[in-house]
């Protein structure tokens, strides 16, 4: 048995409808968000915002995620490798920043507009630390 949810829309003049909402398809039980995320990357690597809108999540919980895959990868023999966020104007590069999130501005120039860090998974070398 389906349970529908009723949703209200309010349409102009017209009194409140309402209509059917669809039932949440869940995921397959094989297959959960990280590793979802993991098999994005794992192909080519990604803006955060790219990830979210091809995992369906917000791009805040990505970020969550990527945390975690990080250290899953870690144990597993492979590497979130990331490529760091970079200034658009000045063309400052971030390398020695560690965290995920891009940051709000460029030290040297000030300015907002940063290119998001990419982030990919790749299997760890001999030479890797």
């Amino acid at each position: 048995m389906v349970a529908f949810c009723m949703q209200v829309v309010c349409t102009g003049n017209s009194p409140m409808k309402q209509r059917p909402r669809k039932p949440a398809v869940p995921r397959p039980a094989e297959e959960t968000l990280r590793r979802a995320i993991s098999e994005l990357i794992r192909d080519e690597p990604l803006p955060a915002r790219e990830i979210s809108v091809r995992a369906h999540l917000t791009e805040k919980d990505v970020y969550s995620h990527l945390e975690h895959i990080r250290h899953s990868l870690h144990a597993a023999g492979s590497r979130l490798e990331m490529t760091p966020a970079e200034c658009r104007s000045c063309g400052f590069v971030f390398s020695k920043r560690d965290r995920l999130t891009p940051p709000g501005k460029c030290p040297i120039c000030r300015c907002e507009t940063i290119f998001e860090p990419l982030f990919a998974i790749r299997e760890r070398t001999v030479h890797d630390p």
